[in-house]
């Protein structure tokens, strides 16, 4: 089985612009996603515009700051300080990679943990190694979500392996993995003999960004395989997993693309959703 993940997004985004109307119409403000650009990086550019038009679709407000690349560091810093304090807003995102002089880890430090929509702020790490509320990264919490559409509601026990061990992704994933009691290994370019983990394999999900790197005879029969790589070849896009050998093997797939990628733009609307009824709670 594929798991189609546009058509998950698109049922779990008209419930989030539903939960919009809700909150309008008890007065509420309507959620505000702030988004930051900085630089002309054509691939940023194309995501910011998708997550406009999702954020849009889902009745949520985007607010756009595009800025040139040669933006200083304290440029940076002080338009993130003006939003923390900003009421009106109530989540930010910092689309990344951001231009070789500018400090990803402090940037996202600076953001309010609160408003932390992406998730990467430190405390919202921390609020997720310990099993807290708090912002989870969208691609690991859209996996999650595609993995129970798949039927797979109950984790425990299972033997779980993440391809990747980066904090935007393989980090939390596993850090979720584990919340939801499996048993999980992290595996990375310098893992011996990736081929033997994979095959033990109940869940398996590949992070690792290097097209085709796991190959389809490699999956272990009856698994749940969530492949987050984009990877373009010849023109083309593939994932991290040979999905068609995988197939044969696996009970059910994410194909690359429309698999996680619309799950994780719809996970960053939940999250901005989230975000607007935490201030709701503190202004209350």
């Amino acid at each position: 089985m594929r798991i189609d993940g546009k058509a998950l997004a698109a049922a779990r985004r008209e419930a989030t612009a539903e939960a919009v109307r809700r909150r309008v119409s008890q007065g509420l403000p309507v959620p505000v996603l702030a988004v930051i650009l900085v630089g002309d990086d054509p691939a940023s550019q194309v995501y910011v515009r998708n997550k406009e038009n999702a954020c849009r679709k889902a009745g949520i407000e985007p607010r756009t700051w595009r800025l040139p690349a040669d933006t200083s560091g304290k440029e940076l810093l002080d338009l993130i300080e003006t939003l923390n304090r900003d009421q009106s807003v109530h989540g930010i995102l910092v689309q990344m990679p951001l231009p070789a002089h500018l400090d990803e880890q402090a940037v996202i430090a600076a953001i309010d943990p609160d408003k932390d929509v992406d998730g990467l702020h430190p405390v919202n790490a921390g609020r997720l190694a310990n099993a807290l509320k708090g912002f989870v990264p969208c691609t690991p919490q859209g996996a999650i979500a595609l993995l129970e559409q798949a039927g797979l509601a109950d984790m425990t026990g299972l033997k779980a392996v993440v391809v990747g061990r980066s904090v935007l992704v393989g980090k939390p994933m596993a850090q979720l993995l584990l919340n939801r009691n499996a048993t999980v290994t992290i595996c990375h370019s310098r893992t011996k003999d990736l081929a033997a983990h994979v095959a033990e394999a109940d869940i398996l999900v590949a992070a690792v960004g290097q097209p085709e790197l796991i190959r389809g005879d490699w999956i272990k029969d009856g698994a749940y395989v969530i492949d987050v790589g984009i990877n373009r070849v010849d023109g083309h896009l593939v994932g991290d997993v040979q999905t068609e050998a995988a197939e044969n093997h696996a009970a059910a797939i994410t194909p690359v693309p429309g698999g996680c990628g619309p799950m994780t733009v719809q996970m960053l609307l939940e999250n901005t959703l989230l975000a607007a009824q935490l201030q709701d709670d503190r202004e209350s």
